[in-house]
């Protein structure tokens, strides 16, 4: 699972968004970076923790925040997922899961008993030179803007 920690360089990571905008660790450079790590588009966790992001998205504008999401999802459902929402950050497409697997949050998982791979919930604070500020594994969906704006 996740081997960055606090004070390690961010990934130089490099993706497309449900709009086929292409997103790079480069282009938030100056700014703090919120990227989180959801496992499915439209799913009851995925919805609160997205939807707590966007009802707090004026907080984290005025703190210089800018806000990343990123599944293994397609563009089609990254965008419905967006739309439905009303989110007013962009939601990277990691279909091949390079940005995934570059944070490290690709890994062995269990529900009801059984054992898969997936993506681990995790949230990483980027801060304006690019090095890690902060990881949130333990992620309340329902108050996870309050978890990164202390």
């Amino acid at each position: 699972m996740t081997t960055l920690q606090k004070g390690d360089k961010a990934p130089n990571f490099s993706g497309n968004d449900q709009d086929g905008n292409q997103h790079n660790l480069a282009d938030y450079k100056g700014q703090k970076l919120v990227v989180f790590f959801y496992p499915k588009a439209d799913t009851p966790g995925c919805t609160a923790e997205a939807c707590d992001l966007r009802d707090n998205f004026e907080r984290f504008k005025a703190n210089n925040y800018a806000l990343l999401g990123v599944s293994a999802d397609s563009a089609k459902a990254q965008s419905k997922f967006k739309n439905k929402y009303e989110f007013p950050f962009p939601l990277l497409a990691d279909e091949d899961k390079s940005v995934i697997t570059a944070f490290g949050v690709w890994g062995p998982k269990k529900f009801m008993g059984r054992e898969y791979d997936g993506i681990h919930r995790t949230t990483f604070i980027i801060n304006e030179e690019g090095l890690i500020d902060e990881v949130i594994t333990d992620v309340k969906t329902k108050a996870h803007a309050s978890q990164i704006l202390k």
